[in-house]
């Protein structure tokens, strides 16, 4: 090849190389602009270890939602003292709560500073399990039977007035304190004859282990029972500071939920993989199974995900007051639909 020729193809190659190195600096400066976009950080408190409650949050989380909506979620464990706790002081802008024990939050002379801004299951899904066969498959069944209890005054309540409304006598009702783990596993050796449950985990564990079993929901009892287990609550200054912001949040959680519902198996896989506490590994089979049950609950017969409907609300929380479980009438407090999509 001749000396002229060879600068020739040298130069082409050094222009090119010149080329390409400026489009690379160019791509790098976007990425680099791109990489700097701002994300506002929020803090998301659950209120137990990861379960199916909670797929929604991790889908946004990990199909990019949060971050399309410029948002940094952090997802983190309850402390002690509750995730309410943690919502109302400002460590967490969200936390998951429900209804019935977000009642103490507000019964205060100075209620916590929390709102419950979307309803996680339209319905409650909670209800008495019991050995098949032992004659619990409704209230009055709990008569002479043993059950075992948190000692909420809310819970003991709820069961009164179910065993009375249904001609049994609490009174006969032994009750024992609640350590239980593993349902199926209590009811079979017998430790104990009934326990409260939310038939979307237990209830479908006890499915998926074989178990058999009666079963009756409060919410099929008496309406004034199907109140909002669980929901997101928000903090009251961030929700006044930054109403924008919490929209954008449930914006992007409501189509986290709509994925789960759309896609269980998948959503479940999402929650296996994002657990950082690892303790649904082993029970895989459970998580998708709870997932799939869930799938058609989360809205029900709502118009859309999170949809808090205000006579269902209120009509627990009256109860309450009626039965002097609460020092202040709740009626028609702690709850806004207004930060919801529209």
């Amino acid at each position: 090849m001749r000396k002229g020729t060879f600068q020739k193809i040298a130069a082409v190659l050094l222009a090119a190389a010149m080329t390409a190195g400026l489009t690379a600096c160019g791509s790098a400066s976007e990425g680099s602009t791109e990489a700097k976009k701002e994300l506002t950080k929020i803090t998301f408190c659950l209120d137990w270890t990861p379960n199916t409650n909670h797929t929604g949050i991790y889908a946004a989380r990990d199909l990019g939602y949060y971050e399309d909506a410029g948002l940094d979620v952090e997802i983190v464990q309850p402390p002690e003292d509750g995730a309410a706790t943690m919502c109302a002081s400002g460590q967490a802008q969200f936390a998951v709560e429900f209804q019935d024990t977000m009642a103490a939050s507000l019964d205060l002379d100075e209620p916590m500073g929390i709102t419950a801004v979307a309803a996680v299951i339209q319905h409650n899904t909670s209800g008495i399990i019991s050995r098949k066969g032992d004659g619990i498959e409704r209230p009055k069944g709990l008569e002479g039977k043993t059950y075992s209890t948190w000692s909420s005054p809310i819970e003991i309540a709820t069961l009164k007035q179910v065993i009375e409304d249904d001609g049994g006598d609490f009174a006969k009702m032994k009750m024992i304190p609640n350590n239980i783990t593993d349902e199926p596993a209590a009811l079979e050796a017998k430790q104990t004859d009934a326990v409260w449950i939310f038939y979307g985990w237990s209830g479908v564990n006890a499915e998926v282990q074989g178990f058999d079993f009666d079963y009756f929901a409060f919410a099929d009892i008496d309406s004034v029972f199907d109140y909002y287990t669980p929901v997101l609550i928000a903090n009251n200054d961030f929700l006044k500071e930054s109403p924008e912001l919490a929209k954008a949040f449930l914006e992007a959680t409501k189509k986290g939920y709509e994925y789960a519902i759309d896609n269980p198996e998948e959503a479940a896989q999402i929650l296996i993989d994002g657990d950082e506490t690892g303790s649904l590994k082993g029970s895989e089979d459970l998580v998708i199974s709870s997932q799939k049950w869930l799938a058609d609950k989360y809205i029900a017969d709502a118009s859309a995900w999170g949809q808090i409907d205000e006579t269902r609300w209120n009509r627990f929380y009256s109860w309450l007051n009626e039965n002097k479980l609460t020092k202040h009438d709740l009626t028609g407090l702690g709850f806004s639909n207004d930060y919801l999509p529209e």
